[in-house]
């Protein structure tokens, strides 16, 4: 029998126009399951809702960001039951909703469906003790959050390939080389440094981030042509949001710019 908890799988709190979101299963290193899930999709989707919120941050504790799934929840499973419960995709995949940018501030172990959820997210910020793998295949398993589709898109194939295939694990440091992380920090700074990053982003106009994100992420799954099509067609229609002009008239008249999301 599982033991139950008590507390909250997610924390959330905030600061300003972030807000912050911890993974909150301490003694299991944040394995994944589905109440995890289930709250942090539920946390995302108030802070995307929430017309002062700007930016997300996602994070853990010092030990683990994520250690994976929850394998003692998935041990006996059936191809039926995954399959009638939608796994993954009913709730994992919430994070692809969320129109806001949102940054993983990692430390610690970021494994298997931990490396997947950091992944999902806009940035990663990663602490110079994070870690980071797919071991799933050691399981007789595959990646199923994302980890072959995101994976080589961040890192291209070739790595990609020796990652999950090796099962190994690799350090902040080498993360950081091979381009699947954003930025590395001293682990003492990881929370400081990721909710200034997260207080710039925030004060960026609204409509103008939420734009720019969508068109990253259309470069991910578009021929150039039609990613290009889709950047300009986006930048044009910015022209027509009060934001554009103020921020435009803010910098000739050599201000602050007061964005109000319209």
């Amino acid at each position: 029998m599982q033991e139950q908890e008590t507390e909250s799988p997610v924390l959330c709190s905030r600061s300003g126009r972030v807000a912050t979101l911890t993974l909150n299963r301490p003694r299991q290193l944040n394995a994944l399951n589905d109440a995890l899930m289930d709250a942090l999709g539920a946390a995302l989707l108030a802070a995307d809702a929430d017309a002062d919120i700007g930016a997300i941050i996602i994070t853990g504790s010092e030990r683990a960001f994520a250690a994976g799934a929850d394998i003692a929840a998935m041990r006996g499973w059936s191809y039926a039951d995954v399959f009638a419960s939608d796994y993954v995709t009913r709730n994992w995949e919430t994070i692809r909703r969320v129109r806001k940018p949102v940054i993983a501030a990692v430390a610690g172990h970021a494994l298997g469906g931990g490396c997947e959820l950091a992944l999902a997210c806009d940035l990663i910020i990663a602490a110079d003790s994070a870690r980071f793998g797919l071991p799933e295949l050691r399981l007789g398993v595959i990646p199923g959050a994302g980890g072959t589709q995101r994976l080589p898109r961040a890192i291209g194939k070739a790595r990609a390939m020796d990652l999950c295939l090796s099962a190994r694990t690799i350090d902040a440091a080498e993360a950081e080389r091979i381009g699947l992380i954003s930025r590395l920090v001293p682990a003492e700074r990881l929370q400081t440094e990721a909710a200034a990053i997260a207080a710039s982003i925030a004060a960026q106009p609204p409509l103008a981030t939420i734009a720019l994100k969508e068109a990253i992420n259309r470069a991910y799954e578009s021929p150039l042509s039609e990613g290009l099509l889709f950047e300009r067609r986006t930048m044009h229609a910015l022209f027509a949001t009060a934001d554009l002009q103020e921020g435009m008239n803010a910098f000739l008249d050599r201000r602050e710019a007061r964005f109000r999301g319209r």
